[in-house]
């Protein structure tokens, strides 16, 4: 089970603010932790991070486990005479999220505090009452008196995210903002913390990538992947829960939050990885669904399979309700699930371990 030391750093690793390509504040967390335990910790120029457990007996190609550590977020595009900031989303945003949210700039002096603005409805004129809410007509205040009382502490480029901090809900139940995908960057984490008492025969590399929620070439998954040129890799990161109303499971499948892991099949997984990942599962007795990816994962999947020469590549997935908003929810045991599924698949891999497909 997750310990309460492993419990503070998924804590503190949630409430770092890093959006895409502003990762430092998590990526940091994470190594911090990592030097607790691994025997190689490093950062790369792309902002992944690294951290490496050896076997007894060096030598060989090892396993890649890879969870992003980068979450949605915003960035000032301009700032208008009265102090107002414009901004454009980073990644994947529902617009009507934004609305009445509080906001954590990263300023060059430190954190800066906002609000998301819009007209209030009294002000609205009939017709623009029921129309949803667009990102171009949406600012942020920092309390600002004017430009230049603004531009002394935010520039444009400068990004944020929206304010919120964890809540434990009963029932192991999590919120916070960024589990999408922190919780799989604590995974990777906690699977390497537990081989670290007794080790697997090939060495294994947790890597917390960057950029995946605005890898459109790759991100940092590619990178990370092409420079370790791993045996195979195993990706976690979250999926839908589907056991909300309004969700159609003959869509969707049928996801139930803390009812076990989601293991997917299609081009982006190799069939071996997956086979050995399920009969892993079943052996530790952890439930599990899969699901069909026929054309692509939507994760750091997708950029590692073809990654150099190609990496036979799995993908691990934890339910999570309520994606891409400031209060994205998981159960604590499907984190604890995925941490003790890889760690069980790292320990059944040897050196000699052939994944190609014949």
């Amino acid at each position: 089970m997750l310990t309460d030391a492993s419990l503070s750093f998924l804590a503190g690793l949630l409430d770092a603010p890093g959006p895409s390509g502003f990762e430092t504040l998590p990526a940091r967390r994470w190594r911090s932790e990592a030097e607790r335990f691994a025997d190689e910790v490093r950062a790369d120029v792309n902002g992944n991070s690294y951290a490496t457990l050896l076997p007894a007996t060096p030598g060989g190609a090892g396993l890649m486990f890879a969870g992003h550590v980068d979450e949605i977020g915003v960035m000032v595009v301009h700032i208008d005479e009265q102090g107002f900031l414009w901004f454009e989303p980073i990644g994947g945003w529902d617009p009507q999220v934004f609305v009445g949210q509080r906001v954590t700039m990263l300023g060059k002096g430190g954190a800066v505090s906002g609000v998301i603005g819009k007209p209030a409805v009294h002000l609205l004129e009939k017709d623009d009452r029921d129309k949803a809410s667009k990102i171009s007509d949406l600012f942020i205040d920092i309390g600002a008196t004017g430009r230049a009382d603004a531009e002394a502490r935010v520039r444009v480029g400068d990004p944020g995210v929206l304010a919120s901090t964890i809540l434990r809900l009963p029932g192991d139940r999590l919120v916070s903002r960024s589990l999408d995908n922190r919780a799989g960057a604590f995974v990777v984490l906690e699977a390497l913390r537990r081989l670290a008492g007794d080790r697997p025969t090939v060495p294994v590399t947790a890597v917390a990538t960057a950029q995946e929620e605005i890898s459109y070439s790759g991100g940092g998954a590619r990178t990370s992947a092409a420079e370790l040129l791993p045996l195979a890799a195993i990706v976690v990161d979250v999926t839908h829960a589907t056991d909300t109303p309004g969700i159609e499971k003959k869509k969707h499948g049928d996801v139930p939050l803390g009812g076990g892991l989601v293991l997917s099949r299609g081009s982006a997984v190799n069939g071996r990885v997956f086979e050995l990942l399920a009969d892993t599962a079943v052996e530790e007795k952890i439930p599990f669904v899969v699901r069909a990816a026929a054309r692509i994962t939507g994760t750091d999947a997708d950029a590692i399979y073809t990654a150099h020469r190609g990496v036979a590549t799995g993908l691990v997935s934890v339910p999570l309700r309520y994606m891409h908003s400031p209060n994205e929810l998981v159960a604590l045991e499907d984190l604890d699930r995925a941490a003790r599924l890889l760690a069980a698949f790292a320990r059944r891999v040897t050196p000699g371990a052939d994944f190609v497909p014949r």
